[in-house]
């Protein structure tokens, strides 16, 4: 949940999510499949508090989450509810977009959502005292990273980075985008596979490639090596207040 691509192909719109955490925080190696308000949804769970950091429904909507707004926040607990479980709240809804504008965030930490579908991307942004969502150029490429674990400088590192992969080759695949988020660029501080001393560390790469009425979901656990995917067909869903 702590860094995010978003990168359009001929194969179709690829956002890719490295989950940074705690080695003692597991998810689930295969998708979660349930229904919520009577819409399907497949998701990795977290086993520790039940929600996702990643989740697509039946219409091809992605909802991706990082931690953090604009800047690393103080942490200021109890929270009312997990932002992994607001995730699940959003896939579900009939417009994800018009529940993040209405929803009630008191007293959730801050966060940061990727919200993808029906050809539209949206940035939405929670930083305790204001909500701040944009429409997002669906033809271009993007990057995020969380930054509760990330500064300013490591930021335009990985950037550059980014960048750099972009403009090595006109279209890329889901391959190249997974293998480029499973390198650490000779830095487990900072790179995009972190292994830090206090415990945090780069758990898994989940990516979804959506397009022509399809969508591929994968999931690689790094400790294990394992690779689970799985595709979905799709139907379109406007979504109300775009």
């Amino acid at each position: 949940m702590c860094t995010v691509t978003f990168i359009p192909s001929e194969a179709g719109t690829i956002i890719t999510s490295n989950r940074d955490e705690h080695i003692s925080r597991k998810a689930t190696l295969r998708f979660q499949e349930d229904t919520k308000n009577g819409t399907k949804v497949m998701y990795p769970k977290d086993r520790t508090a039940g929600g996702t950091w990643f989740a697509v429904n039946e219409f091809g909507t992605v909802v991706v989450l990082l931690n953090g707004a604009f800047q690393n926040h103080k942490c200021t607990p109890p929270y009312r509810k997990s932002r992994g479980l607001l995730v699940l709240e959003i896939i579900s809804a009939e417009s994800p977009i018009d529940l993040v504008r209405e929803m009630d965030l008191g007293k959730i930490e801050p966060f940061t959502l990727i919200i993808y579908g029906d050809s539209r991307l949206w940035e939405f942004r929670w930083d305790y005292g204001r909500k701040h969502l944009k429409q997002l150029n669906r033809a271009q490429s993007y990057i995020w990273s969380s930054w509760t674990l990330y500064d300013e400088k490591a930021q335009a590192t990985r950037n550059q980075y980014f960048k750099d992969l972009i403009a090595k080759k006109e279209d890329l695949d889901g391959q190249e985008i997974l293998d480029f988020h499973r390198q650490n660029h000779g830095d487990f501080e900072n790179g995009f596979v972190i292994d830090r001393g206090n415990g945090l560390k780069t758990l898994s790469v989940t990516q979804a490639i959506s397009g022509n009425g399809r969508c591929r979901l994968s999931h690689l656990d790094l400790d294990t090596g394992q690779h689970k995917a799985v595709s979905i067909s799709t139907t379109s869903q406007l979504i109300p207040g775009s």
